[in-house]
């Protein structure tokens, strides 16, 4: 039976090789087990290098008086107390060590006078405290990640897309995709699978994320019977490109404020005064978001729908050594200056808070041997991130994962994997050929993509996340009669069909959780319910797969130990 597909074997299968993923696998290996990861696109080319304002990391380099106590508050504050306290503690304790390490294994870092790493300030962030390479930490942290990985190793399978997670009864088992070169089928058989697939981008129209960011992990984990929780809160990052228009939505990296810059409407104010007076540019990024997005509406926006952030008030070699990214690309993208002139800047979805449910001290699901990390699982950012705060949360739970995947593989035999499964989804994968008519996957992720942004935005209602509820229906339906012409050979129509049914699972999942949850809070705002409501701020939305059907239930937020929350009581007048 097995000659039918080609099989490999490992004891912790990783799904994505980001920064989540490429830590687990390092931390795998460094247990003498054997490790596969599976990416999407190619090595290097995770989305991680996409962030580039720095590691979130209570090092003290630059402001003494910061330790894991004062980063643990800013992340709750930041989370709307949301957040797993003690995945946030864990976070604040164990990030300057795993910055440390990758200082140790290669990573370049800007420098201090005295030599240490240098830290700059972020919004959300009392203290100076993000651990920075210019403006291109994340490519820097995926470099050195990498480097150490293939040094260790690793066993790489790159261009294959995993569209369904094997079980040996209640426990995971494996994993079955595809090469998307040859659209050959490829079973993994492992002890253990982590998942490390990022976030779900690529279902709103306006994104700074990349193509590979449809919500994959989400949905494999929800179609084994994992739950998801908190999928309501979606990051729209404050400042991405507006114009020109083919590059509406990439990144303008928070570090542009954190150095100094200012947003200015088109009147010439500084309106960051109005919406938060003592923060300003460095207010937390659901804030700076919302209030870019009411200057607009209210008709003090740019030209093209946005804002000025200028940071032309600097001297010009200051900007072009601390923003070397920024300021090319935006010489090359829009022929903008940045030294001499703004930058046009808006609101883009950048980031999922919600996720997969974890454990905070094994990073693993409901399923035994499934774990997640990274942007995939939920529980560090609560309500919403603070800037930085993702990259140290790859390195922390990465390694997290890693190692209890691996203890997990040690003591389990390995699985049986039933073939019926994988012909199954066999089966399912080549439908879209055999169907004589039918649409094509384009249209159908267009308005997918219309109805996120349009209805399940910024701002929501209740009338407009019913009325997404219905239009995803009525396009599921549209996906199920979707025809692709032909053959499996280097074919983007069929790899958009599978991206679909993950994106067509995770929109559902988070407009039912929007909908559920009546109270602004985050990164999530109600316009018919405004305020916190402090009842909301005790519970969580968890979404449950029951006899197929999406299912939404309620689970109590844990409540934290005595000394938390003396902590956070302590310093409770300091913002």
């Amino acid at each position: 039976m097995t000659s039918r597909y080609e099989v490999h074997e490992h004891d912790v299968l990783i799904i994505g090789a980001g920064g989540a993923g490429l830590r687990a696998a390092i931390e795998a290996l460094s247990q003498g087990v054997r490790v596969g990861i599976v990416c999407k696109s190619l090595l290097g080319k995770a989305h991680t290098v996409m962030a580039e304002g720095g590691i979130a990391a209570a090092m003290a380099n630059v402001d003494t008086s910061d330790d894991w106590r004062a980063h643990f508050r800013d992340t709750m504050r930041g989370g709307k107390f949301l957040n797993n306290w003690r995945m946030a503690q864990l976070h604040a304790q164990e990030a300057p060590e795993r910055v440390r390490e990758l200082e140790q294994w290669g990573a370049l870092f800007d420098r201090t006078e005295d030599g240490n790493i240098l830290q700059r300030a972020f919004g959300g962030h009392t203290f100076k405290r993000l651990c920075h390479v210019g403006d291109r930490t994340g490519l820097e942290m995926i470099r050195t990640l990498q480097d150490r990985g293939v040094h260790l190793g690793i066993d790489v399978y790159m261009e294959c897309t995993i569209t369904r997670l094997l079980k040996d009864g209640n426990r995971v088992a494996g994993a079955f995709g595809y090469w998307r070169e040859q659209g050959r089928f490829v079973v993994f058989r492992a002890k253990s699978v982590v998942i490390c697939t990022g976030g779900i981008g690529k279902a709103w129209k306006i994104t700074s994320n990349s193509w590979e960011y449809t919500g994959d992990g989400m949905a494999l984990a929800y179609e084994a019977g994992a739950d998801l929780m908190d999928m309501e809160f979606v990051q729209f990052h404050p400042t991405g490109m507006v114009w020109p228009p083919g590059v509406q939505g990439i990144l303008v990296t928070e570090a542009v404020r954190g150095e100094g810059g200012i947003l200015r409407n088109k009147n010439g104010e500084r309106f960051m005064e109005r919406y938060d007076p003592k923060k300003l540019e460095l207010s937390t990024r659901d804030v700076v978001a919302r209030s870019i997005y009411t200057e607009v509406r209210e008709n003090r926006g740019t030209e093209h729908g946005g804002a000025y952030l200028d940071i032309s008030h600097k001297p010009a070699d200051y900007v072009k050594r601390k923003l070397p990214s920024m300021y090319h690309q935006f010489l090359e993208l829009a022929d903008v200056d940045i030294t001499r002139e703004p930058m046009e800047v808006g609101p883009t979805c950048h980031y999922m808070m919600g996720g997969i449910r974890v454990d905070a001290e094994t990073a693993q699901t409901s399923i035994p041997g499934l774990f997640a990390a990274g942007e995939a699982a939920v529980g560090l950012h609560g309500a919403n991130r603070l800037g930085g705060n993702s990259l140290s949360d790859l390195l922390v739970f990465g390694r997290r994962a890693g190692l209890a995947a691996a203890e997990h593989a040690r003591g389990t035999e390995t699985p049986t994997i039933d073939y019926s499964h994988i012909d199954e989804s066999v089966q399912q994968m080549l439908a879209p050929f055999e169907r004589l008519d039918g649409e094509g996957p384009y249209a159908i992720h267009s308005d997918l993509q219309t109805t996120m942004q349009g209805l399940v935005g910024i701002f929501r209602c209740e009338e407009d996340l019913r009325r997404a509820l219905s239009e995803i229906e009525t396009l599921k339906e549209r996906a199920a009669r979707v025809h692709v012409e032909g053959s499996r050979l280097f074919n983007p129509g069929w790899h958009l069909v599978w991206d679909l049914h993950s994106m067509l699972t995770i929109a559902e999942a988070v407009t039912r959780s929007a909908l559920a949850r009546r109270e602004s809070r985050g990164a999530h705002s109600r316009i018919d319910y405004p305020a916190l409501d402090d009842a909301w701020g005790k519970k969580h939305n968890v979404v449950v797969r029951n006899a197929g059907t999406m299912t939404l239930v309620e689970a109590p937020v844990l409540e934290m130990p005595d000394d938390l929350k003396q902590l956070l009581a302590e310093d409770s007048g300091a913002k």
